[in-house]
């Protein structure tokens, strides 16, 4: 079944492509059919991922998936959130979103910088579907104080999962999907799909 990835990012479509495959899911990036991508205008995760689901199935006349994620922060009361690729302004870089994290944590103790990454997964099989999936995954840990590691993005340099002693930057591809909110969602997915067709 050829499914429209709501998204322009083609390291998504294999990770999500690994996944789904086995299911019979063929994935195409919306923008390789010249779709651009929707203004999220939503207030939670979930309201984004339905927003960009929907309006990619409208635009190619084909079930789409799409995701949303973020940072959230417990000392900050949830920031970045929904906010999380734009935290420092619109087109903020993610050395400027880091930057402003760091900032807004200044003072605050090891034991107070609890975090943990949300994705929120929407899958629809039209722009009009009264019962789209939705799934979630989350990822527990702590913002570190400088950056550590050179791969992933956003603010993996200063995300530590639970139970390690490194940052998800410094975790390999195939680990950090095993324990990643997107991994998470994507399983539990999976795990709801019954016999969606």
């Amino acid at each position: 079944m050829r499914v429209v990835l709501a998204t322009a990012n083609p390291g998504k479509q294999r990770e999500f492509a690994t996944l789904l495959a086995p299911r019979g899911f063929e994935l195409v990036l919306q923008s390789d059919l010249g779709i651009e991508s929707v203004e999220e205008t939503g207030n939670t995760f979930e309201d984004n991922a339905l927003l960009k689901a929907q309006h990619a199935a409208a635009a190619s006349g084909l079930p789409a998936l799409a995701d949303d994620s973020g940072l959230e922060v417990d000392a900050l009361g949830g920031r970045p959130g929904v906010w999380s690729a734009r935290y420092a302004g619109v087109g903020a870089t993610d050395e400027q979103n880091n930057a402003c994290l760091l900032a807004d944590l200044e003072g605050i103790p090891d034991d107070k910088r609890t975090a943990r990454y949300r994705c929120v997964l929407a899958l629809v099989r039209s722009s009009g579907d009264t019962k789209p999936i939705l799934a979630q995954g989350s990822w527990e840990g702590r913002i570190g104080h400088e950056p550590v590691g050179n791969g992933g993005f956003g603010y993996d340099p200063f995300f530590i999962p639970t139970g390690l002693n490194c940052t998800a930057a410094e975790l390999s591809s195939a680990r950090k999907n095993a324990l990643s909110h997107r991994g998470a969602a994507l399983r539990d997915l999976i795990a709801r799909l019954g016999n969606w067709a």
